[in-house]
């Protein structure tokens, strides 16, 4: 009875074994061929192309920021209907800055050994934006079917406000301020001297050379 038990179950141990063996050699390859096993590949095409390269001379000196309710309104083409509007919350913000790269050779001028006269350029709103991120519609009138366009305008009009405000806010002379606080130690403590800077004199427009 045992020798019968044993010459079934012999074979069937040979058997398990040699799937064993086989599914250590063989099963890494099948299951790259498994879809519930495998990875999806992922395969990336682009080209990137450089387009411009910029030289950058600006040193931003000033932010401001701003933020308004705006109402923008478009008069209707009809004298029937009522005049478009769009009321946005604006977020926007203003940069001052001096443009470095207008410094020419005679504006940096040696006196001895102990001063450096430095005639900066003019200071510049070198940037004016909304802040999308910021900014939101609040409501639109009105518009029949021309909603996108008139929210649109009104963005171009809150931008032109930021840039109106920025300079009646006194940004350029925040601008020449902060320059004086910052360049001044900066400036010194390079070249050992003590740093004057000056703004660079403006021509009255219209006004000829003698």
């Amino acid at each position: 009875m045992l020798t019968r038990l044993l010459r079934r179950l012999v074979p069937l141990g040979f058997l398990l074994a040699l799937g064993w063996f086989l599914w250590t050699k063989v099963g890494p390859t099948l299951a790259r061929f498994n879809p519930l096993l495998t990875e999806p590949r992922v395969s990336v095409s682009h080209q990137t192309v450089l387009v411009q390269i910029e030289s950058l001379g600006r040193l931003e000196l000033v932010r401001y920021h701003f933020r308004d309710v705006v109402e923008y309104r478009r008069s209707s083409r009809f004298p029937l209907l009522p005049d478009a509007k769009v009321a946005l919350i604006v977020g926007g913000e203003a940069v001052g800055c001096l443009d470095l790269r207008k410094i020419n050779p005679q504006d940096v001028v040696l006196e001895g050994d102990s001063i450096l006269r430095l005639t900066l350029p003019p200071a510049e709103l070198c940037n004016f934006q909304v802040r999308h991120d910021q900014s939101r519609v609040f409501s639109t009138e009105n518009g029949f079917f021309q909603d996108a366009s008139l929210v649109d305008e009104g963005y171009r009009y809150a931008e032109a406000q930021v840039r109106r405000a920025a300079l009646q806010s006194g940004i350029l002379a925040d601008t020449e301020r902060n320059a004086q606080q910052i360049l001044v130690p900066l400036l010194q403590k390079l070249t050992g001297r003590r740093v004057v800077l000056g703004p660079r004199l403006q021509m009255p427009a219209g006004r000829l050379l003698q």
